[in-house]
């Protein structure tokens, strides 16, 4: 009898073992990032869709159209769950006139069930991100950062949490830049710290509960996703932002495959995904564990959010209400362009660009009878092109969204250099500190290391270009951002003298700059930016 039981027992035993051996576990992750305030539908500069685009259904994403493709994706899939990668905030004149509050109402609407907090969700302080939070139906995550000093956010933000997905405990966790405090506003009671050593405590936390399944959502960029998944073990899948990055198998524009395949320490190929930015697609991967929570295999492509995507009748209606205080100021008119002006990511995070000419042009212009003879900013304040023909306040807003104001100062020549140094230091990066300039000419070299990549700084002065003198004090003029060290730019914060951080605004600047003497605008680039070997 003991040997029947003991064969009875071996054979459920083996039973048990086939059965585990096939009891494999999927998961959809459907997923959007770097949304940026686009409840609208935008064209193909990734500004608001309007006039003849709108006629001819050559629009992208929007609120709405996002709906239904939700819908239809999660109807298709097993085990959906909705994810946002960050940066919901700032970009148009939603974000401006409601704040969090358009951002929250939709996300709700639309199904999210987790998000990792973007450094632009700091850009109007704790207290616009607290309200958010409470406003919306799913817990927001960041794991790389202490807020216990910062009582608006203390309560309100955590490192991680655990959903269930048809009976399987699925751990989420979310981390932004480590260098948010010099991107963004979070204040001096919030300190960033590198998400590697913040994963690898909290993953274990996650993993002692039991937890074999863990997605983290990181707003840190491509890049840096690839470095957290090679070094954080314990990770099963990565989902991204901040870098604006396409993934994708079929477009020859990606910067890599979607999924992206990592190795992580423990051995295990950790998937790595992002969906561009703006809303104009929406991420769907499938991922596959086995009974360990081993991913097995992971699948999918970003769905672009196109004309052939209908929007949802009743959220349509209701992101038109939110419209209407808007329309005023977003039709006027200001100017007319005979060309695109184009405001790329690509663009002005690399080298000249036209939008980056246009705006220091207009910034220096408004200053210069001040004696002003400098202007520097950046090109991640750039934020969108615009089409061929009439400008109006709206396109100048969805370019210029951050509500930054004209900052003048004093600063040494060699405190300049100091300063264009750090705007092409991560340039490998698509870093937004890229000096997009006027009143002034420069060479760098990519090839150089940082810190050694300005070869050649020229100033104008009268109808000459001369080498920059680097004892000499010039006139500068920024933002209030830069001004005080936004990306990076610490040299403006100590050392410029006699700062003025509170003049008009940089949308306001350059609408005045397009109607005075530019009808219609011709864009252009003329060399002030050389690249050299």
């Amino acid at each position: 009898m003991k040997h029947l039981l003991g064969s009875a027992a071996v054979m459920a035993l083996l039973a048990f073992g086939t059965n585990a051996a096939f009891a494999d576990y999927t998961l959809t992750i459907l997923h959007t990032n770097d949304f940026h305030s686009r409840v609208e539908p935008i064209n193909k500069y990734d500004s608001t869709c309007e006039g003849e685009d709108v006629t001819e259904n050559k629009c992208f994403g929007g609120s709405a159209r996002l709906f239904t493709a939700i819908g239809a994706a999660k109807q298709a899939a097993k085990n959906p769950i909705l994810l946002d990668g960050g940066d919901q905030f700032q970009g148009t004149l939603f974000y401006t006139q409601y704040k969090g509050k358009a951002a929250a109402e939709m996300m709700n609407a639309l199904g999210y069930e987790a998000m990792t907090v973007g450094n632009h969700e700091f850009d109007d302080g704790p207290k616009v991100l607290r309200d958010f939070i409470k406003a919306v139906d799913f817990p927001v995550l960041l794991a790389n950062a202490d807020v216990s000093k910062e009582p608006e956010l203390a309560e309100s933000v955590k490192p991680s949490v655990v959903v269930e997905k048809d009976g399987q405990k699925i751990g989420l966790l979310g981390v932004a830049p480590a260098d948010t405090g010099e991107l963004s506003s979070p204040g001096k009671q919030i300190t960033f710290s590198d998400p590697v050593e913040a994963l690898k405590r909290e993953v274990k936390a996650l993993t002692d509960k039991g937890v074999d399944k863990i997605v983290l959502l990181s707003h840190s960029g491509y890049k840096e996703d690839q470095r957290i998944a090679a070094e954080v073990p314990g990770l099963d899948v990565i989902v991204g932002g901040h870098s604006h990055s396409l993934l994708s198998n079929t477009d020859d524009k990606a910067e890599g495959p979607y999924p992206t395949m990592v190795k992580g320490p423990d051995g295990h190929d950790v998937p790595i995904v992002q969906a561009y930015a703006y809303g104009k697609y929406l991420g769907e991967l499938t991922v596959t564990f086995d009974d360990d929570g081993v991913v097995k295999s992971a699948s999918g492509q970003p769905l672009i959010l196109d004309g052939k995507i209908a929007e949802d009748s009743d959220l349509a209606k209701r992101v038109a209400e939110l419209a209407k205080p808007l329309e005023e100021i977003r039709k006027k008119v200001v100017a007319e362009t005979t060309a695109p002006i184009d405001g790329s990511r690509d663009s002005c995070r690399a080298g000249e660009c036209e939008m980056g000419d246009l705006v220091a042009d207009a910034m220096l212009d408004r200053v210069k009878d001040q004696g002003v003879q400098i202007a520097i900013t950046n090109g991640g304040g750039l934020r969108a092109s615009i089409d061929a023909g009439p400008v109006t306040m709206g396109e100048v807003l969805t370019v210029l969204p951050f509500q930054n104001t004209l900052a003048t100062f004093k600063l040494k020549g060699a405190d300049i250099e100091a300063a264009l140094e750090n705007g092409v230091s991560q340039v490998e990066d698509g870093a937004g500190r890229f000096p997009q300039v006027a009143g002034l000419q420069f060479t760098w070299s990519k090839s150089a290391k940082p810190g050694e990549r300005i070869k050649e700084v020229m100033v104008e002065r009268d109808d000459e270009t001369v080498p920059i003198d680097p004892d000499e004090t010039y006139l500068v003029v920024s933002n209030n951002y830069m001004r005080t060290g936004g990306d990076g730019y610490a040299v403006f914060a100590e050392k410029a003298t006699d700062a003025y951080d509170f003049g008009p605004g940089l949308d306001e600047v350059l609408a005045d700059y397009l109607a005075k003497d530019n009808i219609p605008y011709e864009p252009y680039t003329d060399g002030r930016i050389t690249e050299a070997p």
